[in-house]
């Protein structure tokens, strides 16, 4: 509980400070770089699986309220651009993969798995099942959230050259009845997701509940901001976490791999970005957000921040976690054998 209390207060500070400041996305990059100044210096930071949950529920009942007709009438686009997100991703494992064992000497289990873009959790579980170096995984994968969460806002300013601290829509917030029933219908969205084992269960089902409720005008309005601000520096609060227990000298052994990855990763994106734009017309900075190898909840909830098309944005890295779902251990299959226990299981 002090862990946790500890953790909100530093994020709090830093999506305060980093308004002040105009940072892009303030209330999800400002926790997010303060807690993990924080983790690292030694602080014990932690955000319970039950509170973050419940941000995920309200984070996806935000990014719904903002979906309109307009930005659905779009998908007829989504196909072609989620197989070029699906090709990037390809490039991406299997350049980085190369990157991390010849330009820093990992085996190719640690290679391959440290390559992975995305679904980080299923990564770290698979990581233990094989003969590879988990420590390094895991920080060369957070790396690449927190990186990527940092800077795709700064990133998307830069290409649109107008501030981004405002992008939340305006209107008129859900009445009390509506904010409840849309709740409870995400809840149970969220837990019908789960059970169907669908990436971001409470996120989508938060988005769901929402985005129908107002595509049917059956629950109009928008989630407060007394209720959603706080929902953004949790989410960034918990990107911090991922540092705290990792020591230095764990730090210093695996950076240059971690942000030489997340570099390689980062410019195969864009690229990708830049082709979705000559050949669909998609603007860069929704393709950026939507094609950056980064969380899902953190990029769905970027997109919200930078005021482009949520469910464009969501329906690309839920595709890409189901495919990479099929493709890392068809990878880690070729190439990787079990660890000693692990044959015939």
């Amino acid at each position: 509980m002090k862990a946790t209390a500890l953790a909100l207060a530093i994020g709090a500070a830093g999506g305060a400070l980093a308004f002040a400041a105009s940072f892009p996305a303030p209330w999800l990059t400002g926790p997010a770089l303060f807690v993990t100044l924080a983790s690292l210096a030694g602080l014990r930071l932690a955000i319970p699986n039950g509170l973050r949950n419940a941000i995920f529920t309200i984070i996806g009942m935000t990014i719904g309220a903002g979906v309109t007709p307009d930005m659905v009438a779009t998908a007829a686009q989504w196909p072609v651009s989620i197989l070029i997100v699906l090709v990037a991703m390809v490039v991406i494992m299997a350049l980085g993969a190369l990157l991390l064992e010849r330009g820093f000497g990992y085996d190719r289990g640690t290679a391959l798995l440290g390559a992975a873009p995305g679904h980080l959790s299923f990564v770290l579980s698979l990581s233990s099942t094989v003969k590879a170096d988990l420590p390094a995984i895991s920080i060369i994968q957070s790396t690449r959230v927190l990186v990527l969460t940092l800077a795709v806002p700064f990133v998307a300013s830069a290409i649109t050259d107008r501030p981004m601290q405002d992008a939340l829509p305006d209107g008129v917030a859900m009445t009390a009845p509506v904010l409840v029933g849309t709740a409870l219908a995400a809840i149970a969205a969220a837990l019908l997701f789960q059970r169907l084992r669908v990436p971001a269960a409470f996120l989508l089902g938060g988005m769901f509940a929402s985005s129908v409720g107002h595509l049917t005008e059956a629950g109009p309005g928008l989630v407060p901001f007394w209720l959603s601000i706080p929902a953004f520096v949790t989410m960034g609060t918990l990107i911090g976490t991922r540092f705290s227990g990792v020591s230095l000298a764990l730090i210093r052994k695996a950076a240059g791999a971690a942000l030489a990855f997340t570099a390689l990763a980062g410019t195969v994106a864009v690229l990708a970005g830049l082709v979705a734009m000559a050949l669909l017309d998609v603007p860069l900075v929704q393709a950026l957000v939507a094609y950056a190898p980064g969380g899902l909840e953190a990029m769905a909830a970027m997109a919200l921040l930078l005021g482009v098309n949520p469910a464009f944005v969501a329906a690309h890295h839920v595709a890409r976690l189901l495919f990479l779902t099929v493709l890392i251990p068809l990878a880690m299959q070729r190439v990787v054998r079990p660890a000693p226990g692990d044959a015939g299981e």
